[in-house]
């Protein structure tokens, strides 16, 4: 009996310049987003790591917000209703009362405008490299510690930010629970981003044979933080098939789910693994 190709979706990947005023940066979203939906068919868009607020520890305390309560989150609940759309929404700063912590969060919405997902960025940022840059989100930050997987059209997919991407087990967990794709918003840095940004979305790809997308918002060299840009969709096969340049941009790519099919047939690394050797497995609760 044949088995029927899987079809897929047109996703838009929204490379957003970010300021310090927080209603202009969700203003400037929103706008973008109908553009992509209006102008481009886009039936998923996804945004950038801190698209409401400018990036650094000095700012998180200041520019967070409570999901899904706050004005970012009910503006994304509203234009995915609006539109229909399953929206990825970037990155916020998400204070919780309750626990008295700040975390970096993503949220997913539904084209019904429903919260389909949260995700807490796991991996926090520390790193010191002389010469280049030292940053330690740890220190107003809380690491989440929830994988969050969402099905959109007949696809799952797995989200990460930023830092998670350099950790292949977080991918490979996605993988084993059926992930075709892995959606990554982040913003690398002028050192990291020259280095690493495209060879980390083509490695995830081919260890999962998944598609990628990773978001970064618009370069602003300006800002305390300089993101590098160059949001990207990678393929199955770890091919580049979208991406920007450093400013302000719009990357559109078809997701085709009989690729993920195909690449996987032919090359068979899932079942081919050497589980009783070594296997990744998610911590029992």
């Amino acid at each position: 009996m044949l088995k029927m190709a899987r079809a897929g979706f047109r996703i838009a990947l929204l490379q957003l310049k970010v300021g310090s005023n927080k209603s202009e940066n969700v203003a400037n979203a929103l706008t973008r987003i109908r553009s992509a939906v209006k102008d481009n068919g886009a039936r998923v868009v996804a945004l950038p790591e801190c698209f409401n607020s400018p990036y650094g520890t000095q700012h998180f305390a200041e520019y967070a917000e409570e999901v899904p309560s706050g004005e970012t989150s009910r503006s994304l609940a509203a234009i995915a209703k609006e539109l229909g759309i399953y929206l990825i929404g970037g990155t916020i700063p998400e204070k919780n009362v309750q626990e008295d912590k700040i975390y970096n969060t993503c949220t997913v919405w539904s084209p019904e405008g429903t919260l389909m997902a949260t995700y807490r960025k796991i991996h926090l940022f520390d790193i010191n490299i002389p010469g280049g840059i030292t940053f330690r989100e740890s220190d107003v930050l809380t690491g989440g510690s929830d994988l969050a997987i969402v099905s959109m059209d007949g696809a799952k997919i797995g989200i990460g930010i930023c830092y998670d991407i350099r950790f292949d087990e977080l991918a490979r967990l996605y993988r084993n629970q059926g992930c075709d794709m892995l959606i990554y918003p982040g913003a690398f840095n002028m050192k990291t981003g020259p280095l690493h940004w495209e060879l980390l979305a083509r490695a995830r790809a081919n260890d999962t044979q998944s598609y990628i997308a990773t978001i970064s918002p618009a370069r602003d060299a300006g800002a305390g933080y300089v993101a590098w840009g160059h949001s990207m969709v990678v393929d199955p096969w770890a091919q580049v098939v979208a991406s920007a340049k450093e400013g302000q941009e719009t990357v559109v790519a078809d997701v085709e789910l009989k690729k993920v099919d195909e690449v996987r047939a032919q090359i068979p690394i899932f079942s081919q693994r050497r589980t009783d050797l070594y296997d990744t497995k998610p911590q029992k609760s």
